[in-house]
């Protein structure tokens, strides 16, 4: 195992460390965005419904440039631009603007994500066995971070503008470091720009629709999680702020331990088992009598649903010989799950109540319980994508 292959895994997980804490800290502060500003809960919908917009057009077109470009060279353009769009959002003084810097973020951050990922699967498949679980752990340190910072600076009456701007603005020049370690993917060829073009295989459409039952779930929690505490329980800022990186640190736990339980038990056992956890314990979530038993439920719905995503990536990765368009397909779909959910929730809670919109995460634990079984009982064999003596004078020449 050579030095840059060990070197470009590191790379990966910090990627997705800074894009977690990048991530976290914008939707830990809503609370505070929304005082701010003075926004409705239908505004901040429409907010996240443009960030997520944002992000699923530039996932929409990743089939096609990760097939020519690589996300060696994707990472190195979109991470500094997703902290330049934190930074942005920090500063914007009104909703027009916000609406503007939401965009331009989501939009970085869509390259981020995919590109990210698809590194992770070509660390993965170089390596010869699973890991894409402990890089999004990764994802989960981070988030915790953002959570914990932002208690910190609730607590010390930091405002919104200055705790996130202090990221974006640390964050920058860390993702310009980072971008020295990726690992550069096989050349790309005519061949594979026909493959990017034509439809995936039935497998890759079933991840995504797993991957969209799961990321309407996690975009519930990092969205909503906050109001519900803070509204409808009672739960002071402080507390409440605290849900999101309680659900981030379930996450992180099941993430260090989902690869080595993937080997044991496969994909399709773990994800019946997280299904059923997820929507079991999110009802727990919904009838908390106090806020403490809802923060406590809260971990346990992080550690059901946080294998989901990595996994159904991971086989995405499997499904074709270049990794990057499968996962932006399985990518793009979920993200729309991402996009949709904390937006169907702000408009039900507007008609109905919060707590009664929330039920949907509940529902989507069924599903992705039902959905799973379709899965085939044997994962593809891994393929490593660049031997050795070939990854060193492609680094070089990088």
């Amino acid at each position: 195992m050579t030095q840059d292959l060990r070197t470009a895994r590191y790379g990966a997980v910090l990627t997705f460390v800074v894009a977690g804490l990048m991530v976290g800290t914008m939707t830990v502060r809503i609370p505070a965005l929304t005082d701010k500003l003075g926004l409705s809960e239908s505004a901040v919908g429409t907010i996240l419904l443009v960030w997520g917009l944002g992000a699923l057009v530039t996932m929409q077109s990743m089939r096609r440039v990760m097939a020519r470009t690589g996300s060696k060279t994707l990472l190195r353009v979109g991470g500094p631009a997703t902290a330049l769009g934190l930074v942005g959002v920090a500063f914007a003084p009104n909703l027009p603007l916000l609406l503007v810097a939401a965009a331009f973020f989501g939009m970085a951050f869509g390259v981020v994500d995919i590109a990210m990922n698809a590194q992770g699967s070509t660390v993965e498949r170089a390596y010869g066995r699973p890991l894409l679980n402990g890089m999004h752990a990764g994802w989960c340190v981070g988030a915790i971070a953002a959570g914990g910072l932002g208690s910190l600076s609730i607590a010390f009456g930091l405002s919104f503008t200055a705790n996130v701007a202090l990221v974006g603005l640390v964050s920058l020049p860390l993702m310009v470091v980072i971008g020295r370690a990726y690992l550069p993917e096989a050349p790309s060829t005519g061949q594979a720009g026909t493959a990017a073009r034509r439809r995936m295989p039935p497998i890759v459409y079933l991840l995504g629709a797993l991957m969209f039952f799961a990321f309407m779930v996690e975009g519930t929690v990092a969205d909503w999680n906050g109001l519900f505490m803070r509204d409808s329980l009672g739960a002071p800022e402080a507390l409440a702020a605290l849900g999101y990186p309680v659900f981030e640190a379930g996450m992180l736990i099941a993430r260090l331990t989902g690869d080595r339980l993937r080997s044991r038990f496969g994909v399709r056992g773990m994800l019946t088992v997280s299904g059923v956890a997820t929507a079991g314990f999110f009802a727990v979530v919904l009838a908390a009598p106090a806020p403490m038993v809802a923060l406590f439920a809260m971990f346990f719905v992080g550690l059901g649903v946080a294998t989901i995503s990595p996994m159904t990536l991971s086989l995405a990765g499997t499904a074709t010989d270049n990794p990057g368009p499968a996962i932006a397909q399985a990518g793009a779909m979920g993200y729309a799950g991402l996009l949709l959910g904390p937006v169907v929730i702000g408009f039900l809670s507007d008609v109905t109540s919060l707590r009664t919109a929330l039920g949907i995460a509940v529902l989507l634990g069924v599903l992705i319980a039902v959905a799973a079984r379709f899965l085939p009982r044997e994962e593809p064999a891994r393929i490593t994508v660049l031997p050795p003596a070939e990854r060193e004078p492609a680094r070089a020449a990088a």
